[in-house]
């Protein structure tokens, strides 16, 4: 019998972080392999939960990963059978375990009333760790090929569960991508200090060995045209994602040299770690860096800046400090929640500031300061309102500063022109409930329809596309797809 108290006799733990002085000075990642009791007794919280109805809705995983099953298995050291019970709804949890912000804790039983959730992002990671070095992720291939060929464009969490989801049902897939290996934001937009490119490697070997091919190097719409990818293939999928990234135009001094795109920041620092680049001319060696944004990038960025070695580094948020922890009637369980989140970075050092906009970027031949005045922010009618504080202009020294405020959606290239798709106001994609652009035999999934989001929604999508292209192409046999999120456009959602 689970103990009815063990989620109170096991408080909450986390996996150790590599210290600090030793992980900046490599791009090794933070988290080594955590020890086996540890993961159980977290595992084994679960279990002493007694009713684990956060499993009713897709609140908690948008993938339907069937929590408590992994939970109860890893708990009695089942580790194989674990892995199978996690495979079966989701394609890459080395991935989700490494770079989802875990909506599924938010969600977490434990955590109504203030309660400290199931460290659940730790044992996905661990099974997939497990499965990784014990050999167990073997291809699967399919036994008969329908004759059906589909090209998938885009090499990111969606376009690849598309992409094995579809060669495992036995149709011919082969997966376009314009950089010079696959993986997109996963090879070059995550550093390896999140997710070392070994794990992305093998995962890659494994479809290979599936059947997937892939066409890197290649830009749809310009090496290859639309009409010719629909004459090659019985379906296409758009998994271009959304990398249109936010600027600031009208901001004094935006074009003076050092101020840059945090994703041209990130993107140029992997290509050096990788070695398919020696140097790169966004360095923060030696340099006072801002860095505009309060997110995940925002927080990459602080990390590769520490490990270039910055001479200072300062992150700025438009928004007052959030609350350190859930406020219930705002929101209320299992909502996401605006809490204070602190990322392994910022405890590698720099300053943080809240409530601040940037007014001005000043120097004479590149930027040498920032402009920054305190703000309010208020929502009105589903606006937002900045208000400037008086009185409280001040700068900050600042020779590379790198904007992290967000996406715009997919980007407005030749493809979509050529299949006729325009992009909708909010820069996305739309589509018909079956995953289907209103081009016939054309779908979309993962951010260029969602805009920018969460990989596990990226991997949703991605295998519930897979399931339509595959109904879509008449061929026999079925592909499984356990959880099928709403195709709605994103505006109605």
């Amino acid at each position: 019998m689970p103990d009815p108290k063990g989620f109170l006799r096991h408080p909450r733990r986390e996996a150790a972080r590599r210290p600090v002085p030793v992980r900046i000075t490599d791009w090794r990642e933070v988290y080594p392999v955590a020890e086996d009791g540890l993961v159980r007794e977290q595992a084994t919280r679960c279990m002493d939960c007694g009713i684990p109805f956060c499993t009713s809705d897709t609140a908690g995983c948008p993938l339907g990963n069937r929590i408590p099953d992994w939970n109860d298995l890893v708990r009695t050291g089942s580790w194989r059978q674990a892995a199978e019970a996690l495979h079966a709804t989701n394609n890459f949890p080395e991935l989700t375990g490494r770079l989802c912000p875990a909506p599924c804790e938010a969600a977490c039983v434990l955590g109504i009333g203030g309660g400290d959730p199931v460290s659940i992002k730790l044992v996905e990671v661990e099974i997939a760790n497990r499965a990784f070095a014990a050999g167990w992720l073997a291809p699967q291939p399919a036994p008969v090929p329908t004759g059906r060929s589909v090209a998938v464009v885009g090499s990111g969490p969606a376009g690849l569960a598309a992409a094995q989801q579809l060669a495992r049902a036995g149709h011919a897939v082969t997966v376009y991508e314009r950089d010079d290996a696959p993986g997109g934001l996963l090879r070059y937009g995550i550093p390896d200090f999140k997710l070392e490119k070994g794990q992305l490697d093998t995962r890659l070997a494994q479809l290979r060995a599936e059947g997937v091919r892939f066409r890197t190097g290649v830009q749809v719409g310009v090496d290859v045209s639309a009409t010719a990818l629909r004459d090659g293939h019985d379906a296409v999928l758009l998994a271009c994602g959304a990398l249109a990234a936010r600027d600031m135009p009208e901001t004094p001094g935006r074009r003076l040299p050092g101020v840059h795109r945090a994703l041209d920041h990130l993107v140029a620092a992997n290509r050096v770690v990788s070695g398919r680049s020696g140097t790169t001319t966004i360095d923060a060696a030696g340099r006072h860096v801002v860095i505009i944004g309060g997110g995940d990038t925002a927080a990459d960025c602080l990390g590769v800046a520490h490990r270039q070695g910055a001479a200072s580094v300062t992150q700025l948020d438009l928004y007052p400090v959030p609350p350190a922890h859930r406020d219930e009637h705002r929101d209320p369980w299992p909502t996401w929640p605006w809490i204070l989140r602190e990322y392994p970075a910022h405890e590698e050092g720099g300053a943080r500031e809240f409530a601040v906009a940037v007014t001005e970027f000043s120097g004479a031949e590149r930027v040498e300061a920032v402009r920054i005045q305190q703000v309010t922010v208020e929502r009105r009618e589903g606006r937002r309102l900045v208000t400037p504080v008086p009185g409280t202009d001040r700068s900050l020294p600042a020779d590379l500063v790198l904007l992290a405020i967000g996406f715009d959606g997919t980007e407005d290239a030749p493809l979509l022109a050529q299949l006729q798709l325009v992009r909708t106001p909010g820069g996305t994609l739309d589509c018909a409930p079956d995953w289907q652009t209103s081009a016939e035999g054309v779908f979309v999934a993962g951010d260029a329809h969602r805009g920018a989001s969460l990989i596990v929604w990226a991997i949703a999508e991605g295998r519930a596309a897979a399931a339509a292209i595959h109904s879509y192409l008449d061929a026999p046999g079925t592909l499984p797809s356990p959880v099928t999120p709403s195709a709605r456009p994103l505006s109605a959602s």
